[in-house]
């Protein structure tokens, strides 16, 4: 049997303020066609990373409105994780050779894990390509309706990865992505559904925190209150350009040279590779004493993670590939104005000149940067935009409305 995850248990109408009754009334006229629906989601960990944290709260809201919801995780070695982070980054487009033994690994866990997948569902929903074989390795009976769901960007995908994955995908009734850019003309087996994620503002890391009580937290990791902050929120990964933040603020620096800079991350069970890009990040910053390089092994959680965006003057998210970008959305939440790489899911969010900027290079990102901090009034306008983009478009009360009008269609 799969490790079945827990969250802790949520309520639809907490969010009723938020989000407005039009809303909340809609979400209930769904789940009411769909009580007593048995659903599996299954992905590769518990936590670190957008796709743990939209599951801590669509599972429990699922179950809430009356859906048999249920969360459960594959088992796998370190080397299996090396093989699977080599997909994430071959999908994604990197150069990276995908050998005869790794197709062999990632083929065996996903038979191990196939055969522990137990019970039988309506729905199950597969999460990226970590568990991408479980439809061809579980019992007959397990699922009656198939969902892959792809959280990262597949639009130039390495045609060695791709061509061993497609398969597999096209054996799904249906696929569901991002963007509609990330589908490959390959994919015809599925019928594609396009959701983008969204926050739960209700999280210890998305709810309202005070300034002051924000900036306690984040003075015990030795940032100074008066100096203004820049942060990243990200992975330790070459996708998100840890070191290009870096060589950008060293420019900002120039001008502004009581700025401090800090890049939050979360070392997550299924990225082995993060650590290896952890160290890389440390030695680029050096003995610069305004880089702050903090994870969750140094007890910054969800919670100080809020804390740092709360307290921030600006948030960055120099991606060079992003699937979404979920970091981005709650900055927005916070009402600050974010610097995003011009790719993937943030332009979706970051609306450029409206509620941030979209950048290319380095040189875009630290001009950016001094611009807003040249004028906190215009930061401040960009926040208040923000956090209406988001309430808007990408709070978890629009992805439950979502994941439950796609299992309403195919119910038969």
């Amino acid at each position: 049997m799969l490790q079945m995850v827990h969250p802790q248990p949520k309520r639809l109408e907490d969010y009723r303020p938020i989000v407005g009754d039009a809303v909340v009334d809609e979400i209930l006229r769904l789940a009411d066609r769909l009580k007593g629906a048995r659903v599996a989601h299954v992905n590769s960990t518990a936590f670190g990373g957008g796709v743990a944290e939209i599951l801590q709260s669509l599972v429990p809201l699922m179950q809430d409105v009356g859906l048999e919801a249920s969360w459960q995780v594959i088992e796998g070695s370190d080397e299996f994780f090396n093989v699977t982070k080599a997909c994430h980054n071959g999908l994604q487009g990197m150069d990276v050779p995908f050998t005869d033994s790794m197709k062999a690994l990632w083929t065996r866990y996903n038979q191990l894990n196939g055969e522990q997948f137990e019970g039988e569902y309506d729905f199950v929903v597969v999460h990226d390509p970590q568990p991408a074989g479980l439809i061809s390795f579980a019992p007959p009976g397990t699922g009656r309706h198939w969902i892959w769901r792809c959280h990262i960007d597949t639009s130039h995908p390495h045609p060695a990865y791709w061509d061993f994955f497609l398969p597999y995908i096209n054996a799904y009734e249906v696929a569901v992505f991002t963007m509609r850019q990330y589908v490959d003309p390959g994919v015809q087996g599925p019928s594609i559904r396009i959701i983008a994620p969204t926050i739960d503002p209700l999280t210890p890391k998305n709810r309202d925190i005070p300034l002051e009580e924000a900036w306690s937290e984040v003075e015990k990791f030795g940032i100074q209150r008066y100096k203004p902050l820049v942060t990243q929120v990200s992975r330790f990964d070459p996708w998100k350009d840890p070191l290009g933040v870096i060589d950008a603020y060293r420019k900002v620096r120039k001008e502004f040279p009581e700025t401090q800079l800090a890049l939050v991350g979360s070392m997550a069970a299924d990225d082995p590779e993060g650590w290896y890009y952890l160290d890389k990040t440390c030695r680029h910053a050096g003995e610069d004493d305004q880089i702050f390089i903090l994870h969750n092994f140094h007890g910054v959680g969800a919670y100080q993670v809020g804390c740092f965006q709360t307290v921030s003057r600006i948030i960055v998210q120099k991606s060079i590939r992003e699937g979404f970008g979920l970091v981005v959305s709650e900055a927005l939440w916070k009402g600050k104005p974010v610097i995003g790489g011009d790719v993937g899911g943030i332009p979706l969010q970051v609306l450029d000149g409206q509620t941030g900027f979209l950048v290319k290079s380095v040189e875009e990102c630290a001009e950016k940067m001094r611009r807003l901090l040249r004028d906190p009034r215009l930061a401040e306008q960009m926040g208040q935009a923000g956090k209406d983009h988001v309430r808007r478009h990408f709070l978890i009360t629009r992805h439950l409305r979502d994941y439950l009008k796609l299992l309403d269609e195919l119910r038969p």
